[in-house]
């Protein structure tokens, strides 16, 4: 009896022994350091206005990421922050798309939305051509981002009546705007901003396989963007900028593929011995597509391969029907790009060195997650415990456009927002939980 007394009492002394030892985890309380969040502005293009799914609609509004980044802020010191967003009656916005199924060959179905809409109409501006509008917002704003923005377009009065995003945020109707963007932007006092441009500099060029619009000249890039700059810090606030993504690693130009299109037209009738496809380069040359061109996700679905011209010419099939450049991008194209992003990435660094900014660097965040292991296959890395990878759909990071973030997504890149601004400023504001937010949503 006496042994078995000793040896609970052993046991319970084994146990306030362990417990005594637990190790403590210190907290880090929440600080401002050394900047002043009272009046946060965000400033930039669609990445900025939380853009999603092909188009600008209340939910990817109230999941952009300087909403997830403000929420944080709240922590250290930062104030309300006010998003122009569409009304709950109006909550597709401008409309985007929704996967809706699966194939027989499990290729997507995808939707587009054109459901309660904000759309108000369109207007022809001469010279340009129509611009949608859409329902104007009145009231309070922090998240400027409007699609479609340029650092070109900053200081161009007129814009306010080219483009419908940043034309419903105005007081005057389209044909009679004169605000510049960035003279907008700045009229109210504040103390913080973040400002993630320049992607659509390079963009249309890109999304419209090199044969759409011609891309910003560096220097003039570089002039506009430091004098941006230069207006956003003159009354002493802070701030982060952003680097722009790498683009040709997004879904956009790797969903489709030389493989796949093959595949697709082995399968049909007569298509067992295809083996090459024909593609139209940017220099106007006609040759064999190979496995370095790399596809847009919208030749899938225009649903052209094979399909007979006038002369019964398989298009894609034959060297007198090839595949238009607006589709593809071949590797002369694909080097245009990257020289242009890696000089645009060259200037935002500069420029945030000089000025003592935080610097997030939305190139090499991003590109993390297009990783490949030795047999080539997107792995991506993962994020609390989510396999996030720049695989369309299934990776959890781009949204159903193949070049925006899923709110999944965006939360990232606020934390990256976040990680940037706390060692550049001291700072220690809290991180988001990415978990909490969906990726592409399922039928």
């Amino acid at each position: 009896m006496k042994s078995l007394y000793f040896n609970r009492m052993m046991l319970a002394a084994a146990v306030l022994g362990l417990a005594a030892c637990k190790p403590s985890i210190d907290t880090i309380a929440p600080d401002k350091g050394t900047a002043d969040f009272s009046r946060y502005i965000a400033v930039g293009d669609s990445y900025t206005a939380g853009f999603a799914d092909g188009g600008l609609y209340l939910e990817g509004q109230r999941n952009s990421f300087p909403e997830i980044l403000a929420a944080q802020l709240q922590n250290v010191g930062g104030g309300e922050f006010a998003t122009p967003f569409f009304t709950e009656a109006q909550a597709n916005g401008s409309g985007y798309v929704k996967l809706t199924g699966f194939n027989p060959n499990g290729t997507p179905i995808i939707t587009p939305e054109t459901s309660n809409l904000a759309v108000r109409g369109q207007i022809p501006i001469p010279g340009f051509g129509n611009v949608t509008l859409y329902t104007k917002y009145t009231g309070a704003i922090n998240n400027y981002g409007v699609p479609g923005l340029k650092v070109t377009h900053v200081n161009l009065p007129p814009y306010g009546n080219l483009n419908g995003y940043y034309e419903r945020l105005l007081p005057g109707n389209a044909g009679t705007n004169t605000n510049a963007y960035l003279d907008f932007v700045t009229a109210e006092p504040f103390t913080f901003f973040s400002l993630w441009l320049g992607y659509n500099d390079i963009a249309g060029y890109a999304n419209s396989g090199g044969a759409g619009d011609v891309p910003t000249p560096p220097a003039t890039f570089s002039a506009l963007y430091n004098a941006t700059v230069n207006k956003l810090t003159e009354s002493g606030a802070k701030g982060v900028v952003a680097t722009i993504p790498d683009l040709v690693s997004m879904p956009y130009f790797n969903t489709v593929t030389l493989e796949s299109l093959l595949a697709a037209i082995r399968a049909t009738p007569g298509g067992a011995s295809v083996t090459t496809l024909y593609i139209k380069t940017g220099a106007n040359e006609t040759r064999a597509a190979t496995a370095e061109d790399l596809f847009t996700l919208t030749l899938s679905s225009a649903n052209v391969i094979g399909v007979p011209n006038a002369s019964q010419i398989p298009y894609g099939l034959h060297p007198l029907n090839p595949i238009e450049s607006k589709w593809v991008l071949d590797p002369a194209e694909v080097a245009v790009i990257n020289n242009f992003v890696n000089a645009y990435n060259t200037t935002i660094k500069s420029v945030a060195a000089s000025k003592g900014l935080a610097l997030m660097d939305a190139f090499e965040l991003l590109k993390t997650y297009n990783a490949k292991n030795e047999q080539g296959k997107l792995v991506g890395a993962p994020v609390n415990g989510v396999e996030v990878s720049s695989a369309f759909i299934t990776g959890n990071l781009y949204s159903l456009d193949g070049i925006h973030l899923t709110p999944f997504g965006y939360a990232i890149t606020a934390n990256g927002f976040i990680k940037a601004i706390n060692s550049q400023y001291g700072s220690s504001i809290p991180i988001v939980a990415v978990a909490k937010f969906r990726s592409v949503k399922f039928p």
